[in-house]
C-alpha cells in the first residue's frame, strides 16, 4: 500500500485506510542535557519518553571528581551503576526519583544533584534500530541467551553485573573477533578469551564460555549500527559503531558517517588508553576550537582536547595528535550518534528567539527555550562594543566575527564571555564582559537553532579550486552568508532572488553585482551541497570559513524578495501571527542591511532598527515597517533603501 509523506514534522499517511507509519527522529530517542545541581529536587525535561518507552540515563559531574552513574528503567528508579568502578549497583532512593514521559526527576542526593555542581546527562530511549536495555541471569555454567528489541544486529553491547563487583565488559563489532572484549571501567587494550564468548543476531544475544560470572544478574546496554529506521523514509541511520586508524597528524583520518554527529564515544583498542566521551552541547566543534571530553572509566572532571576534532556535515575528522584519539598507527573504535533535530519545525519559537536584555555584570543564562546554535549580538547604543557580534556553536564559545568588518575571527574564549553549553539558551559571563553583559548596557540577542528547512551552519576549509560543500539544511538554501574565519575578508552573500551569478556583501552597503565566472558561486546550491569557486572570500586554500544557510520553512521563515512601490506595501510570508524578525537589503542599488524584531518592537508606531553593516547605534524614531499578521508591512515613509519605487529588495522574515 503506498504511503504519502506530509512533512518533516508529521507522519506518513496511508492511502485507502492503511495503517499510518510514524517516522522516528533522533531528538525523540536521545538527548544531551546540561544542568546545575541544586541539592534539592529538580525535573529534567528533555523530551524523551522514559516512562512509556524505557531507556537509560547516564550522568556525570563536569566540574568535580565524581563517578559516571547509569540508571535504567529495567532496574528501576534510584538504582545506579558506575562505569568508572567495578561496584555492584547502588540503591539511593533520593538520586534519580522518576522516569518521566518527557525526561526524568532528581532528588536531593549528591549522586547527580550536588548543589552548585555542573552536570551533563545523556538519555537513550529504547527504540528499534537505535538502542535497547535488557536484564538477564547467567546459568551455573556462566551461559545465557536473551532476546532484545533492537530489530537489527547490534553494533556494540555493554555488560555489567548488577549484584556484585565485576568489570564492565564491552563487545564491539570492530574488535578483532567475538572472543575479544574491552573493559569500560579500565584503560586496558582489547583482550581475548580462548574461544568466542558472544554471539549476536537481530533478535537475541548469547554469552558463553565462562566469560561472565555464573548464576549472576546482569544488565546489557545494546547499541545498533547503521540500521536505518529513522526519518520520513525510515532509511536514515542515526547511530554507527565503527573504527578508524590514527595517523598522528593534525590532518588526521576522516570518518564518514553519512550524517553530522552530536555524540562520540571513542576507545583505542591496541594499547592502554582512556575512553573519550564528547558531545556538541559541551563543545564537540569544527576545526580550530577546543573539544571538551569526559572519560567514562575515571571520576575525573571535564578537560579538553585542543583542536581535537573537526565536525563535518557527513562525519568527523581527527585534527589533534592526542594518543587517546589519534596516535599514529593506533586502532580505535567509536559509537557515533547523529545530530538533531531531524524534524522540520512548525513552531518558530522553537528555533528562533529575539532577546532584549540589560547587562547585569553577573553570570547568567539567557532563556531562549532551546540550545542556541547561532547568536547575533549587539550593544544597542554601540558604546560598549561598536560592532555587531556573530558567534555560533560550531566554532565554539567566545569565538566572534564582526558583521560590519572584514576582520578575521577573534577568540576571547579564555575570558569566558559567552558559551553555548546550555540546553535552554546562551550562557554569558560576569563582570567586564562588554560583548554581552556589561552592567547597565542594553543588548539585543538574536538566537537561532539549526533545523531542517530553516537554518544550518557549515564550517569548511578552502581548497583554492572550485568545489562543493556539503550541508544539512535538507532543502536548497535561498540565502547564504559566508565569512572567512582565518583571513581578513569580506562577507559574501548568495541570494536565490538574484541568482548564483551575483554576490552581495554583508559588511558594506554595496548592491549585488556580477563579478564574472569562477568567482563566488556560478551554480545554484542544492538540497545537499553548495558550490564555491576560486575567489578568496569564499575559497582560499587552507583558509577556514563559516557559512550560514537559510531557507523558507512554511509558517516559520520566509526568504523572499519584493519590488518597492514607495507606498504602503504588505509582504505576505504565509504567517498567521506576523513576523518577529525582519532583515531587508536592497539589491539593485546601495543600501544597508536593516534588522527589526519584536523584542525591541514591531508595531504601528516607531520601530527600532539596527544595521548589520554599521557601527551606528540603534535608530528608534522611525516608522519604516509595521505589524501585519501574514508577514510585515513596509510603510510609505520608508526610505529608498527599503521601499524605492521599482527597487529590488531581498528579505529574511521569521514568524
Amino acid at each position: 500500500m503506498p504511503l504519502q509523506a506530509t512533512s518533516g514534522a508529521a507522519s506518513y499517511d496511508a492511502f485507502g485506510g492503511g495503517v499510518p507509519v510514524v517516522p522516528n527522529y533522533i531528538e525523540d530517542v536521545f538527548s544531551t542535557w546540561l544542568y546545575t545541581g541544586n541539592g534539592s529536587t529538580q525535573t529534567i525535561t528533555n523530551g524523551i519518553d522514559l516512562s512509556g518507552e524505557g531507556g537509560l540515563v547516564w550522568g556525570k559531574s563536569r566540574t568535580a571528581a565524581d563517578d559516571h552513574k547509569w540508571y535504567d528503567t529495567n532496574r528501576g528508579v534510584g538504582k545506579y551503576l558506575m562505569s568508572s568502578a567495578t561496584n555492584a549497583q547502588i540503591t539511593d532512593a533520593t538520586s534519580l526519583t522518576a522516569f518521566n514521559a518527557d525526561g526524568f526527576s532528581l532528588g536531593s542526593s549528591n549522586a547527580n544533584n550536588f548543589n552548585g555542581r555542573v552536570y551533563a546527562s545523556w538519555t537513550f530511549r529504547k527504540q528499534p534500530k537505535f538502542f535497547d536495555v535488557q536484564t538477564f541471569t547467567t546459568d551455573s555454567s556462566s551461559n545465557a541467551t536473551f532476546s532484545h528489541s533492537l530489530g537489527s544486529s547490534p553494533g556494540c553491547v555493554i555488560f555489567k553485573k548488577t549484584g556484585g563487583a565485576e568489570n564492565w565488559f564491552v563487545w564491539h563489532r570492530s574488535l578483532s573477533g567475538t572472543n575479544y572484549y574491552l573493559g569500560l571501567n579500565t584503560t586496558a587494550a582489547q583482550a581475548s578469551t580462548a574461544s568466542s564468548w558472544i554471539s549476536v543476531s537481530s533478535s537475541s544475544i548469547s554469552v558463553m564460555g565462562a566469560h561472565l560470572s555464573a548464576s549472576s544478574a546482569y544488565v546489557a546496554y545494546i547499541f545498533a549500527h547503521d540500521a536505518g529506521g529513522f526519518g520520513l523514509t525510515g532509511t536514515d541511520n542515526v547511530i554507527s559503531c565503527g573504527s578508524y586508524t590514527g595517523n598522528g597528524s593534525t590532518s588526521g583520518p576522516t570518518v564518514t558517517l553519512g550524517y553530522e554527529p552530536q555524540w562520540l564515544l571513542i576507545k583505542r583498542t591496541d594499547t592502554t588508553s582512556n575512553w573519550s566521551l564528547l558531545d556538541t552541547m559541551r563543545g564537540l566543534t569544527a576545526k580550530g576550537a577546543d573539544d571538551y571530553v569526559l572519560f567514562p572509566n575515571t571520576t575525573g572532571a571535564e578537560t579538553y582536547y585542543s583542536d581535537g576534532f573537526a565536525v563535518l556535515p557527513t562525519g568527523f575528522q581527527l585534527t589533534a595528535t592526542n594518543t587517546p584519539i589519534n596516535a599514529s598507527g593506533g586502532t580505535y573504535i567509536y559509537i557515533a550518534i547523529r545530530r538533531g533535530p531531524m524534524k522540520v519545525p512548525t513552531d518558530a519559537t522553537k528555533v528562533f528567539s529575539p532577546i532584549a536584555r540589560t547587562g547585569t555584570g553577573t553570570a547568567t543564562t539567557t532563556t531562549a527555550g532551546f540550545p542556541v546554535d547561532l547568536v547575533i549580538d549587539a550593544d544597542r547604543s554601540k558604546t560598549s562594543v561598536s560592532s555587531t557580534i556573530v558567534g555560533d556553536r560550531m566554532r565554539g564559545g567566545g569565538r566572534m566575527i564582526y558583521s560590519d568588518a572584514n576582520s578575521a575571527e577573534v577568540d576571547v574564549s579564555a575570558s569566558n564571555y559567552w558559551n553555548f553549553d546550555s540546553s535552554t539558551g546562551l550562557r554569558v559571563g560576569a563582570a567586564d564582559n562588554p560583548y554581552f553583559n556589561n552592567t547597565g548596557v542594553n543588548y539585543i540577542n538574536w538566537n537561532f537553532r539549526r533545523a531542517p528547512s530553516f537554518f544550518d551552519v557549515v564550517c569548511y576549509t578552502g581548497t583554492g579550486s572550485a568545489t562543493t560543500i556539503s550541508h544539512n539544511l535538507g532543502v536548497a538554501p535561498e540565502l547564504m552568508i559566508v565569512k572567512s574565519r582565518s583571513l581578513v575578508k569580506k562577507w559574501p552573500i548568495y541570494s536565490a532572488a538574484t541568482g548564483p551569478d551575483y554576490v552581495g556583501v554583508l559588511n558594506t552597503t554595496a548592491d549585488f553585482t556580477n563579478p564574472g565566472a569562477n568567482e563566488y558561486w556560478d551554480t545554484a546550491p542544492t538540497a545537499s551541497v553548495f558550490t564555491v569557486k576560486t575567489n578568496g572570500d569564499v575559497n582560499t586554500s587552507a583558509a577556514t570559513y563559516v557559512a550560514y544557510l537559510f531557507a523558507t520553512c512554511p509558517g516559520v521563515s520566509k526568504v523572499g524578495s519584493y519590488t518597492g512601490t514607495a507606498t504602503t506595501l504588505q509582504i505576505n510570508c504565509g504567517f498567521t501571527g506576523g513576523a518577529r524578525f525582519v532583515l531587508i537589503k536592497r539589491t539593485d542599488s546601495t543600501g544597508s542591511w536593516y534588522v527589526w524584531d519584536v523584542a525591541r518592537g514591531i508595531s504601528s508606531g516607531n520601530d527600532p532598527y539596527l544595521l548589520l553593516n554599521s557601527t551606528a547605534a540603534e535608530v528608534t524614531n522611525t516608522d519604516y515597517i509595521d505589524a501585519y499578521s501574514a508577514g510585515f508591512e513596509i510603510s510609505s515613509t520608508a526610505p529608498a533603501e527599503i521601499n524605492a519605487s521599482g527597487g529590488s529588495f531581498i528579505f529574511l522574515a521569521i514568524s
